[in-house]
C-alpha cells in the first residue's frame, strides 16, 4: 500500500462513474462513444489515485439494475469490460496493483467471469494499491446475501454480531470508503455500498465521467479535507 498516514486524507475513495451517455449526447454521438471515453477516464484515475496517496479505489462499473438497459448498449458494455480486463491485466500486475471485484461475476458470460477471476488471482498478492470494481453489484443484494450467510453460521462467545455480519459482506477486508464521489451532477448513491458508506463524506461533481481527471480528483479530496467528520459524535473542542 502507499504510505498514507494523514487522518485528514482519504485512504479509500469510491466513485459512481456517471454521465457517459450524456457526455456523448452533448456531442451528438451515440451513448456507446461515451462508454468508450469512460474507459480512458478509468485509466487516468487508476493511475492518479496511488500517485496521490490513496490506498483503495472502488469504481461502480455495472450495477445489477443495468441489465434493464437496451441490449445493444449492454453488448457494448460487455465488450468494453472484456477489452479493459485483457488490455490492463498485465499492467495492473506490473504496477503492483491488486484487483478485487465485488458483485455477482457469475452473472456475466463465462469468458468475462473467467477473465475477472484470472486477473484477481494474478494480482492477489500485490501490495501497492487495491482497485475494486463493483460489477453486477447492488448494495441491497450485498446486505441481503450477508444476512443469509450469517443466519447459517454460529456466533462464537464474545464475538460481536456486527463483526460476523461484516465478515460476510463482499467488501470484507477492505476499509469503508472515506469519500464517495459521484460524477455528472446527480445527487444519489444508486444502491451502491449502502452499508459501507454509512459515514462516508460525499462529493457530487458536475463533470461527466469521461472528463473526470486527476485535477477533478484532487479538487474532491480538497473538499473532503475541509469536512468535519464526527461519526455520530459531537465536536467537544
Amino acid at each position: 500500500m502507499s504510505d498514507n498516514t494523514d487522518p485528514a486524507f482519504p485512504k479509500h475513495i469510491a466513485i459512481i462513474m456517471d454521465g457517459n451517455g450524456r457526455w456523448a449526447k452533448s456531442r451528438g454521438l451515440p451513448r456507446t462513444a461515451g462508454h468508450k471515453k469512460g474507459i480512458d477516464a478509468v485509466r487516468r484515475i487508476v493511475k492518479a489515485a496511488p500517485e496521490l496517496g490513496i490506498n483503495y479505489l472502488t469504481l461502480f462499473g455495472f450495477s445489477s439494475e443495468n441489465w434493464g438497459r437496451p441490449q445493444d448498449e449492454i453488448t457494448e458494455l460487455m465488450g468494453l469490460l472484456r477489452y479493459y480486463l485483457k488490455s490492463e491485466m498485465s499492467d495492473l500486475h506490473k504496477n503492483n496493483i491488486k484487483l478485487k471485484v465485488i458483485g455477482d461475476v457469475d452473472g456475466f458470460d463465462s469468458d468475462i467471469s473467467d477473465l475477472i477471476k484470472k486477473t484477481e488471482k494474478l494480482t492477489e498478492k500485490n501490495t501497492k494499491f487495491t482497485l475494486v470494481f463493483a460489477l453486477n453489484y447492488g448494495g441491497r443484494d450485498d446486505i441481503l446475501n450477508a444476512a443469509i450467510k450469517m443466519s447459517e453460521q454460529d456466533i462464537n462467545d464474545g464475538e460481536k454480531a456486527i463483526d460476523v455480519f461484516e465478515r460476510n459482506l463482499s467488501t470484507y477486508g477492505i476499509p469503508d470508503p472515506d469519500l464517495l464521489i459521484r460524477t455528472s451532477g446527480e445527487k444519489r448513491i444508486s444502491n451502491f455500498l449502502l452499508w459501507q458508506c454509512a459515514y462516508s463524506e460525499m462529493v457530487f461533481e458536475d463533470v461527466f465521467w469521461p472528463d473526470f481527471d486527476k485535477a477533478c480528483l484532487e479538487r474532491c479530496i480538497e473538499e473532503f479535507k475541509g469536512r468535519d467528520r464526527r461519526f455520530g459524535n459531537i465536536d467537544v473542542k
